[in-house]
C-alpha cells in the first residue's frame, strides 16, 4: 500500500465519481513516486483512473459504470480528455476498491441490462489493471465492454479476452498515412492484427469512427474501414461519432495547441453519407 501512503490526497481530496468524463482533472496522482507508478502498472494491483462515471447509455449495450484510465500515447487531434494522456492526472485506485466500486452498482446495472465499461485515455496502456478489474466484473456476473484504440491488444492473453463481452474499437484510420496523420504519428498494423485476432477468438465488437470536418471525412478511408470491420464477421455495430467542442477547453487550460479550434460539428449530410457508407459494407450503423 505504499502508493496510498505516498499520495493520500489523491484519495481524500477528490472524488472517485465525477458527474462527467469531461470534468477536468490533473495531478490526482503527482505525488506517487515514478518508480511505485511503474511497479503498480506493471502488476495491476493499482489503477490510475480519471474517474467513474454512472449512467451512461453510449459506453456499451444498457446503462452503464465506465471507469476512465489516464495514460494514452495516440494524443487524436480531436480528443475530448487530453487530461488522461497522463498517468499523473490519474488517481491511484486499488483493484480492492475498484472492486467495491463494482459491487455497490452491480444489482442496478443487471437489472438495467448494463454493464461496465473501462474506457480512458487507452485502459490497455494499464493492461494488468483492465484484466483485473474485467475478472472481479465477471465473478459478479456483471456485462463488460472495453474501450480501446486496440494497439496494445497483445498484451492480454486470450483467457483475459474471454472475461470481455465486447470490445468497442475506436478506428482512427484504416491506411498507415492517414492513421498518422490523426493521431501522434502512430502505426496501426498492430491494431489491425488484434482486430484480426479478436474475429479468430469469435469476441464481439463494435467499431467506432470519429468524423471530423476536413480530418476525417474522407471517402475513401472511410470505405477502407467499413469494409475492413466487415471482412471480420464480428462487428455488431458501427457508430459514427460527430466532431464536437466539449472539450477543447482542456486542451486550453492545459496549455496544449489545439488545431481544431475552428472546426465545426459535421453536417447531419455528412453523418448520413458517413453512415450510408458503413452500412453499404453489410454493417449495423447509426
Amino acid at each position: 500500500m505504499a502508493i496510498e501512503m505516498h499520495a493520500p490526497a489523491a484519495s481524500t481530496r477528490t472524488p472517485l465519481e465525477a458527474g462527467s468524463p469531461f470534468e477536468l482533472r490533473v495531478d490526482l496522482g503527482k505525488g506517487v513516486p515514478e518508480p511505485d507508478m511503474r511497479s503498480a502498472i506493471a502488476s495491476g494491483d493499482v489503477g490510475f483512473l480519471h474517474s467513474f462515471t454512472t449512467g451512461s447509455a453510449v459506453d456499451g449495450p444498457g446503462i452503464r459504470l465506465v471507469a476512465w484510465t489516464t495514460l494514452c500515447m495516440f494524443r487524436c487531434k480531436y480528443c475530448h480528455n487530453p487530461d488522461t494522456w497522463t498517468v499523473s492526472n490519474g488517481m491511484p485506485v486499488t483493484i480492492a476498491r475498484a472492486k467495491e466500486e463494482l459491487q455497490k452498482y452491480a444489482p442496478g446495472l443487471k437489472t438495467m441490462r448494463g454493464g461496465f465499461t473501462l474506457s480512458g485515455g487507452e485502459p490497455l496502456m494499464q493492461a494488468r489493471f483492465a484484466a483485473k478489474i474485467f475478472r472481479a466484473a465477471k465473478e459478479l456476473d456483471i456485462h463488460t465492454a472495453i474501450e480501446t484504440n486496440g494497439f496494445y491488444g497483445e498484451r492480454l492473453l486470450d483467457a483475459e479476452l474471454a472475461d470481455i463481452d465486447l470490445v468497442i474499437l475506436d478506428m482512427k484510420a484504416f491506411s498507415l498515412e492517414q492513421h498518422k496523420r490523426v493521431t501522434a504519428g502512430i502505426e496501426n498494423a498492430s491494431i489491425k492484427r488484434f482486430c484480426q485476432r479478436l474475429a479468430r477468438l469469435h469476441r464481439p465488437m463494435w467499431f467506432r469512427y470519429v468524423l471530423v470536418p476536413g480530418l476525417t471525412d474522407v471517402v475513401e478511408e472511410m470505405k477502407l474501414v467499413a469494409g475492413f470491420a466487415a471482412s471480420l464477421g464480428v462487428v455488431e455495430r458501427a457508430e459514427i461519432l460527430p466532431f464536437h467542442q466539449m472539450g477543447h477547453y482542456k486542451w486550453e487550460k492545459l496549455g496544449i495547441p489545439y488545431t481544431l479550434a475552428d472546426t465545426e460539428p459535421p453536417s447531419p449530410e455528412s453523418v448520413a453519407t458517413a453512415v450510408d457508407i458503413f452500412r453499404s459494407a453489410g454493417l449495423r450503423a447509426d
